[in-house]
C-alpha cells in the first residue's frame, strides 16, 4: 500500500478553546517562524512527491500571518503535487481577502471551518473568538474566491445547550452555500478547561438521552436536505465527501508532519513530540521528531479495520478485508456478526458489513464487540 496522503500540524491558536485537547499553544510569544522553518525541513522531499490528499490542521493554520502562510504554502508546493483534495482548517474570523486569495492561488480547494454553533452565548462558553456574523462573512469569502468545498464543524451536547438551539444552528448551516458538515457530540477530554470545570462541579452537561435526541435530529435534518450521511459524524453534498478523512477510516497510510502529528506509514504508526520547543530542538539536531512508534500486530490491525471502517455508512468491505489479512471477515467474526445482526445493530449487505441506524447511535458499544480476546 502506497502512502498517498499527508497531514501537517500547525499548533498555534489566537485563543485556547475550553473543550479542545489537541496539541495547541497560544500563539503570542511562540517561536512561530522557527517552528515553520523546522516543519518545512521535516516535510521536505528529495524529489517532488505525488499525493492524493493533503490536510493542514491544528491548532489553527489561519492563525499564521499572511507572510507565514505563504511561506508554508510555497514549501508544500515545492515538495508535493496534490492531485485531488487540498484542505486547510480555518477559524471564521481569521479569514481575510488576502489569506483566502493566497490559499486559492496555491491550490487549496477545501476549507474546513471551526464554527461549532451559531448561538452567541454558546460560542462564548466554548471560548471561540468569532461571532455569527464572522461565519457568514467567511463563507461568502470562500465562495467569492471559488473554493471548491466548504465544510462547517458543528457541535452538540454542549453545556446548557437546548435541542432548539442545536436545531437552529443546523437550520442555518443547511441554508448556507456550503457543501459539507461535520457534527460531533462534546466529549469531555482530560487536560481541557471543560474537564477541570466539570471535576470542580462548575460545569453541567446535558444528559445522555438529550445527546441521542440531538443526533437523531441531525440525521432527520440531513435526510431532508441536499446532503447525505457517509460517516457517523460527517455529511456532504454529492462529490464533496472528505477524501482525506476517508483515508483514516479506510485504515490507509498517511504522513504526519509537525509537533504532535501522527502518521501511519509502511505498517508503522508513529506520533511526533508535542512541545514546540522539543520539536524544534530535534529537527535542529538533525533527528526525526518522533516520540513513539508502534507496529500494530495482526489482532490490532484487524480491530482497527473494523472500528474505523464501520464508522462509514458504506461499512467494511469484505473483499478489502480478505485481501489485506488473507482471511475472510466471516471466519474471524462469525459469532459477533450473527449476534449484532440479531440485535439489529449491524447489516450484512453482501459485499459490505455496516451499522444500522440504531447501531450508529450506540456505535462504541458495537465496536467493542470486535475486540479479540
Amino acid at each position: 500500500m502506497e502512502t498517498k496522503s499527508a497531514y501537517i500540524h500547525i499548533p498555534f491558536c489566537v485563543r485556547i478553546c475550553t473543550y479542545c485537547d489537541f496539541n495547541k499553544y497560544f500563539i503570542q510569544n511562540q517561536p512561530v517562524d522557527e517552528y515553520l522553518n523546522c516543519l518545512i525541513k521535516e516535510l521536505s522531499q528529495p524529489n517532488k512527491k505525488e499525493l492524493n490528499t493533503m490536510f493542514v490542521g491544528g491548532g489553527t493554520p489561519t492563525a499564521l500571518s499572511t507572510q507565514q502562510l505563504e511561506k508554508l504554502l510555497k514549501a508544500i508546493n515545492d515538495n508535493y503535487i496534490i492531485k485531488n483534495e487540498y484542505t486547510f482548517e480555518a477559524n471564521p474570523d481569521e479569514l481575510t481577502n488576502e489569506k483566502v486569495q493566497l490559499l486559492k492561488d496555491y491550490g487549496v480547494n477545501r476549507l474546513s471551518m471551526g464554527v461549532q454553533t451559531f448561538d452567541q452565548s454558546l460560542l462564548k462558553i466554548l471560548g471561540r473568538t468569532h461571532n455569527t456574523n464572522d461565519i457568514y462573512q467567511a463563507v461568502n469569502l470562500a465562495n467569492k474566491f471559488d473554493i471548491n468545498s466548504i465544510s462547517l464543524d458543528l457541535m452538540y451536547h454542549l453545556p446548557g445547550q437546548t435541542i432548539h438551539q442545536f436545531e437552529e444552528s443546523l437550520d442555518i448551516a443547511l441554508s448556507m452555500d456550503i457543501n459539507h458538515i461535520s457534527s460531533y457530540g462534546l466529549i469531555l477530554e482530560p487536560k481541557t478547561q471543560f474537564y477541570n470545570m466539570y471535576r470542580k462541579g462548575k460545569l453541567k452537561l446535558p444528559n445522555e438521552d438529550l445527546g441521542e435526541e440531538m443526533y437523531d435530529l441531525l440525521l432527520d435534518k440531513i435526510q431532508n436536505s441536499n446532503m447525505h450521511q457517509y460517516e457517523i459524524s460527517n455529511f456532504s453534498q454529492v462529490n464533496h465527501e472528505s477524501e482525506h478523512n476517508k483515508v483514516y477510516w479506510k485504515n490507509e497510510y498517511y504522513y504526519g508532519f509537525g509537533a504532535g502529528a501522527s502518521g501511519y506509514v509502511d505498517g508503522v504508526r508513529y506520533s511526533n513530540v508535542n512541545p514546540v520547543n522539543h520539536y524544534i530542538k530535534k529537527i535542529k539536531n538533525g533527528e526525526k521528531p518522533i516520540l513513539q512508534s508502534t507496529i500494530p500486530n495482526f489482532k490490532e490491525q484487524i480491530e482497527e479495520q473494523m472500528f474505523l471502517g464501520l464508522r462509514m455508512n458504506k461499512g467494511v468491505s469484505k473483499k478489502t478485508f480478505e485481501n489485506r489479512f488473507d482471511k475472510r471477515l466471516d471466519d474471524i467474526y462469525s459469532n459477533e456478526l450473527n449476534d449484532l445482526i440479531s440485535k439489529g445493530l449491524i447489516e450484512d449487505k453482501g459485499e459490505y458489513v455496516k451499522l444500522t441506524e440504531r447501531g450508529k447511535v450506540i456505535g462504541n458499544e458495537v465496536f467493542e464487540a470486535f475486540l479479540i480476546d
